[in-house]
Protein backbone atom coordinates (compact mmCIF):
# COMPACT_ATOMS: atom_id res chain seq x y z
CA UNK A 1 0.00 0.00 0.00
CA UNK A 2 1.44 3.40 -0.94
CA UNK A 3 1.96 6.14 1.68
CA UNK A 4 -0.84 8.16 0.12
CA UNK A 5 -3.38 5.37 0.10
CA UNK A 6 -2.50 4.47 3.70
CA UNK A 7 -3.49 7.95 4.89
CA UNK A 8 -0.05 9.23 5.86
CA UNK A 9 -0.81 12.53 4.14
CA UNK A 10 -3.97 14.41 4.97
CA UNK A 11 -6.14 16.82 3.01
CA UNK A 12 -5.77 20.50 2.27
CA UNK A 13 -7.62 23.07 4.35
CA UNK A 14 -9.69 25.14 1.90
CA UNK A 15 -10.48 27.69 4.65
CA UNK A 16 -6.82 28.42 5.39
CA UNK A 17 -5.18 31.59 4.11
CA UNK A 18 -1.91 29.65 3.78
CA UNK A 19 -0.96 29.02 0.15
CA UNK A 20 -1.77 25.53 -1.12
CA UNK A 21 1.82 24.68 -2.04
CA UNK A 22 2.91 25.66 1.47
CA UNK A 23 0.24 23.40 2.98
CA UNK A 24 1.56 20.52 0.90
CA UNK A 25 5.13 21.29 1.99
CA UNK A 26 3.94 21.39 5.62
CA UNK A 27 2.38 17.94 5.33
CA UNK A 28 5.44 16.41 3.69
CA UNK A 29 7.75 18.03 6.24
CA UNK A 30 5.68 16.67 9.12
CA UNK A 31 5.68 13.22 7.57
CA UNK A 32 9.48 13.34 7.28
CA UNK A 33 9.89 14.61 10.85
CA UNK A 34 7.67 11.83 12.16
CA UNK A 35 9.63 9.19 10.26
CA UNK A 36 6.83 8.30 7.86
CA UNK A 37 9.34 8.84 5.10
CA UNK A 38 12.76 7.59 6.19
CA UNK A 39 16.22 8.80 5.23
CA UNK A 40 16.98 7.98 1.61
CA UNK A 41 13.36 7.06 0.90
CA UNK A 42 11.61 8.39 -2.18
CA UNK A 43 8.71 10.77 -1.63
CA UNK A 44 5.42 10.33 -3.51
CA UNK A 45 5.74 11.31 -7.15
CA UNK A 46 4.42 14.52 -8.63
CA UNK A 47 1.63 12.54 -10.28
CA UNK A 48 0.65 10.90 -6.99
CA UNK A 49 0.55 14.23 -5.17
CA UNK A 50 -1.37 15.91 -8.00
CA UNK A 51 -4.00 13.17 -7.78
CA UNK A 52 -4.10 13.13 -3.98
CA UNK A 53 -4.44 16.87 -3.45
CA UNK A 54 -6.20 17.78 -6.69
CA UNK A 55 -3.66 20.44 -7.61
CA UNK A 56 -1.45 21.26 -10.58
CA UNK A 57 2.06 19.90 -11.13
CA UNK A 58 3.46 23.40 -10.65
CA UNK A 59 1.90 23.57 -7.19
CA UNK A 60 3.56 20.29 -6.25
CA UNK A 61 6.90 21.44 -7.66
CA UNK A 62 6.68 24.62 -5.60
CA UNK A 63 6.12 22.48 -2.49
CA UNK A 64 9.15 20.35 -3.33
CA UNK A 65 11.20 23.53 -3.88
CA UNK A 66 10.45 24.67 -0.33
CA UNK A 67 11.68 21.36 1.11
CA UNK A 68 14.79 21.44 -1.07
CA UNK A 69 15.52 24.96 0.09
CA UNK A 70 15.31 23.73 3.69
CA UNK A 71 17.76 20.94 2.93
CA UNK A 72 15.24 18.22 3.82
CA UNK A 73 15.10 16.57 0.39
CA UNK A 74 17.07 16.33 -2.81
CA UNK A 75 15.94 15.64 -6.35
CA UNK A 76 17.58 13.07 -8.63
CA UNK A 77 16.93 13.63 -12.33
CA UNK A 78 14.67 10.98 -13.75
CA UNK A 79 14.25 9.23 -10.40
CA UNK A 80 12.31 11.54 -8.11
CA UNK A 81 12.65 13.40 -4.82
CA UNK A 82 14.29 11.69 -1.84
CA UNK A 83 14.61 12.41 1.87
CA UNK A 84 18.10 13.67 2.57
CA UNK A 85 20.11 11.53 4.99
CA UNK A 86 20.85 13.01 8.39
CA UNK A 87 24.46 13.97 9.19
CA UNK A 88 26.58 10.80 9.34
CA UNK A 89 29.52 12.22 11.31
CA UNK A 90 29.40 13.33 14.93
CA UNK A 91 32.34 15.65 15.55
CA UNK A 92 33.22 15.42 19.25
CA UNK A 93 35.04 18.60 20.20
CA UNK A 94 36.20 17.11 23.51
CA UNK A 95 37.88 14.11 21.86
CA UNK A 96 38.87 14.78 18.27
CA UNK A 97 42.32 16.23 19.08
CA UNK A 98 43.14 13.86 21.92
CA UNK A 99 46.85 13.01 21.96
CA UNK A 100 46.12 9.28 22.09
CA UNK A 101 44.79 9.45 18.52
CA UNK A 102 48.01 11.01 17.25
CA UNK A 103 50.03 8.42 19.15
CA UNK A 104 48.03 5.75 17.32
CA UNK A 105 48.91 7.42 14.01
CA UNK A 106 45.39 8.69 13.35
CA UNK A 107 44.33 12.18 12.34
CA UNK A 108 41.08 13.65 13.68
CA UNK A 109 39.31 13.07 10.36
CA UNK A 110 40.23 9.37 10.30
CA UNK A 111 39.01 8.95 13.88
CA UNK A 112 35.65 10.51 12.99
CA UNK A 113 35.33 8.48 9.80
CA UNK A 114 36.02 5.26 11.71
CA UNK A 115 33.33 6.15 14.26
CA UNK A 116 30.85 6.78 11.43
CA UNK A 117 31.76 3.52 9.70
CA UNK A 118 32.82 5.43 6.58
CA UNK A 119 35.83 5.27 4.27
CA UNK A 120 37.94 8.48 4.50
CA UNK A 121 39.84 10.02 1.60
CA UNK A 122 41.82 13.21 1.03
CA UNK A 123 42.26 14.79 -2.40
CA UNK A 124 42.89 18.13 -4.10
CA UNK A 125 46.02 18.43 -1.97
CA UNK A 126 48.17 21.53 -2.40
CA UNK A 127 51.15 22.52 -0.24
CA UNK A 128 52.98 25.80 -0.85
CA UNK A 129 54.59 28.82 0.76
CA UNK A 130 52.67 32.07 0.40
CA UNK A 131 52.11 35.51 1.85
CA UNK A 132 49.84 35.47 4.88
CA UNK A 133 46.53 37.31 4.65
CA UNK A 134 45.86 39.93 7.30
CA UNK A 135 43.56 37.74 9.41
CA UNK A 136 45.87 34.72 9.31
CA UNK A 137 48.90 36.88 10.07
CA UNK A 138 47.20 38.38 13.11
CA UNK A 139 46.14 34.99 14.45
CA UNK A 140 49.68 33.62 14.05
CA UNK A 141 51.36 36.58 15.76
CA UNK A 142 52.03 38.92 12.82
CA UNK A 143 53.93 36.49 10.59
CA UNK A 144 54.44 37.60 7.00
CA UNK A 145 54.67 34.28 5.16
CA UNK A 146 53.21 30.88 5.89
CA UNK A 147 53.15 27.31 4.68
CA UNK A 148 49.63 26.63 3.40
CA UNK A 149 48.24 23.10 3.20
CA UNK A 150 44.97 22.86 1.24
CA UNK A 151 42.98 19.63 1.00
CA UNK A 152 39.49 18.26 0.48
CA UNK A 153 38.06 15.48 2.64
CA UNK A 154 35.66 12.80 1.39
CA UNK A 155 33.61 10.12 3.10
CA UNK A 156 32.70 7.12 0.96
CA UNK A 157 33.61 9.17 -2.10
CA UNK A 158 31.44 12.18 -1.21
CA UNK A 159 33.11 15.54 -0.44
CA UNK A 160 32.23 16.72 3.07
CA UNK A 161 34.73 19.48 3.83
CA UNK A 162 37.78 21.31 2.63
CA UNK A 163 40.38 22.96 4.77
CA UNK A 164 43.51 25.08 4.63
CA UNK A 165 46.09 24.93 7.39
CA UNK A 166 48.48 27.88 7.75
CA UNK A 167 51.74 27.39 9.68
CA UNK A 168 54.63 29.79 10.35
CA UNK A 169 57.54 29.11 8.02
CA UNK A 170 60.10 29.01 10.83
CA UNK A 171 58.24 25.97 12.17
CA UNK A 172 57.18 24.15 9.01
CA UNK A 173 59.78 24.82 6.30
CA UNK A 174 62.04 21.87 5.57
CA UNK A 175 60.07 19.48 7.79
CA UNK A 176 57.66 16.61 7.00
CA UNK A 177 54.85 19.15 7.47
CA UNK A 178 55.87 20.60 4.09
CA UNK A 179 55.50 17.20 2.40
CA UNK A 180 52.22 16.15 0.74
CA UNK A 181 51.94 13.30 3.24
CA UNK A 182 53.21 14.48 6.63
CA UNK A 183 53.01 10.96 8.06
CA UNK A 184 50.98 9.11 10.71
CA UNK A 185 48.96 11.33 13.00
CA UNK A 186 49.07 14.29 10.60
CA UNK A 187 50.64 17.69 11.10
CA UNK A 188 49.79 17.86 14.80
CA UNK A 189 51.90 14.76 15.45
CA UNK A 190 54.76 16.37 13.53
CA UNK A 191 54.42 19.64 15.45
CA UNK A 192 54.79 17.79 18.74
CA UNK A 193 57.81 15.89 17.43
CA UNK A 194 59.34 19.29 16.63
CA UNK A 195 58.89 20.35 20.26
CA UNK A 196 55.62 22.27 19.91
CA UNK A 197 53.51 20.29 22.36
CA UNK A 198 49.91 21.25 21.87
CA UNK A 199 48.15 22.86 24.81
CA UNK A 200 44.74 24.01 23.55
CA UNK A 201 42.67 25.01 20.53
CA UNK A 202 40.38 27.97 19.95
CA UNK A 203 37.55 27.66 17.44
CA UNK A 204 35.18 30.17 15.87
CA UNK A 205 32.14 28.71 14.14
CA UNK A 206 29.43 30.24 12.00
CA UNK A 207 26.84 28.96 9.57
CA UNK A 208 26.22 30.60 6.20
CA UNK A 209 25.13 29.87 2.68
CA UNK A 210 27.94 28.69 0.39
CA UNK A 211 29.66 30.57 -2.38
CA UNK A 212 29.39 29.19 -5.94
CA UNK A 213 32.92 27.81 -5.65
CA UNK A 214 32.04 26.03 -2.39
CA UNK A 215 28.91 24.53 -3.95
CA UNK A 216 31.07 23.10 -6.73
CA UNK A 217 33.88 21.87 -4.48
CA UNK A 218 31.57 20.16 -1.98
CA UNK A 219 28.93 19.18 -4.59
CA UNK A 220 26.25 20.73 -2.42
CA UNK A 221 22.57 20.33 -3.22
CA UNK A 222 20.33 23.39 -3.39
CA UNK A 223 19.54 24.86 0.00
CA UNK A 224 22.38 23.19 1.92
CA UNK A 225 24.39 25.66 4.04
CA UNK A 226 27.99 25.31 5.17
CA UNK A 227 29.66 25.44 8.54
CA UNK A 228 32.66 27.77 8.50
CA UNK A 229 35.14 26.97 11.26
CA UNK A 230 38.43 28.71 12.02
CA UNK A 231 40.64 26.93 14.53
CA UNK A 232 43.89 28.15 16.08
CA UNK A 233 46.25 25.67 17.74
CA UNK A 234 48.48 26.85 20.60
CA UNK A 235 51.51 25.11 22.08
CA UNK A 236 52.40 24.97 25.76
CA UNK A 237 54.46 28.16 25.39
CA UNK A 238 51.32 30.02 24.29
CA UNK A 239 52.42 30.36 20.67
CA UNK A 240 49.89 30.01 17.86
CA UNK A 241 51.41 27.27 15.69
CA UNK A 242 48.60 26.69 13.18
CA UNK A 243 45.41 28.26 11.89
CA UNK A 244 42.99 25.96 10.09
CA UNK A 245 40.23 27.48 7.96
CA UNK A 246 37.60 24.81 7.30
CA UNK A 247 34.34 24.81 5.32
CA UNK A 248 32.05 21.84 5.97
CA UNK A 249 28.85 20.66 4.32
CA UNK A 250 26.27 21.26 7.05
CA UNK A 251 24.31 18.14 6.10
CA UNK A 252 27.36 15.94 6.78
CA UNK A 253 28.11 16.84 10.40
CA UNK A 254 26.75 17.14 13.90
CA UNK A 255 29.01 19.27 16.09
CA UNK A 256 29.02 17.89 19.64
CA UNK A 257 30.44 19.75 22.66
CA UNK A 258 30.77 19.14 26.37
CA UNK A 259 30.60 22.31 28.44
CA UNK A 260 31.49 22.66 32.13
CA UNK A 261 28.71 23.64 34.53
CA UNK A 262 30.94 26.08 36.42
Amino acid sequence: MSPLSSGLLGDLDPTSDRAVFRQIADQLREAIDRGRFREGEKLPSEADLVEHFGVSRMTVRNAFSILQGEGLVHAEHGRGVFVRPRPPVRRLASDRFARRHREQGKSAFIVEADAAGSHPQVDSLEVKEEKAGQDISTRLGSVRRVLARRRRYLLDGKPVEFATSYLPLDIARGTPIAEPNPGPGGIYARLEELGHHLDHFEEEIRARMPSPAEVKTLRLAAGVPVIHLIRTAFDTEGRAVEVCDTVMAADAYVLSYQLPAT
